[in-house]
């Protein structure tokens, strides 16, 4: 399987479904099931905390590892500012992030929470092996 890194609070707002779209630099023809990893260094910014539930707050600790996965559906384009605020719902990031003249967003959805596997992560796709033993520990976790 591949994963994908994201920081904190991103990470967790997209595996409890509350953010569905990852903004990127560089587009995707990569579809299906990603990890979704936190890195260790979360955003700094107070704008990216100020959209996490309280009852997520606990989860957003959870850094430099494996935290769920999600269906990668699709990449959109964002040509303009005005592409980019449309899905501003989806991707929850503010105007001022939009770095033209083009930008990506990579769809998700079906999103799920996994137990915390410690995992180091990387700047694009990555693969990671050893699922069998994330698998292990969903299986455990559901008993």
């Amino acid at each position: 399987m591949y994963a994908l890194s994201l920081k904190q609070p991103w990470a967790t707002l997209l595996v409890h479904g509350l953010k569905t779209i990852e903004v990127r630099n560089w587009p995707t023809a990569r579809r299906g099931r990603i990890l979704i990893h936190a890195t260790c260094v979360p955003d700094g910014r107070p704008i990216a905390w100020s959209r996490v539930p309280l009852d997520l707050i606990d989860h957003c600790q959870l850094k430099g590892g494996i935290i769920g996965w999600a269906d990668l559906n699709d990449c959109v384009a964002y040509d303009s500012l005005a592409t980019f605020d449309r899905d501003k719902e989806l991707h929850l990031n503010e105007s001022s992030w939009f770095v033209g003249p083009k930008m990506f967003g990579f769809a998700f959805a079906n999103a799920k929470e996994l137990p915390f596997y410690p995992f180091s992560g990387w700047m694009r796709f990555f693969e990671v092996k050893g699922m069998e033993l994330l698998n292990q520990k969903n299986q455990e976790s559901r008993s």
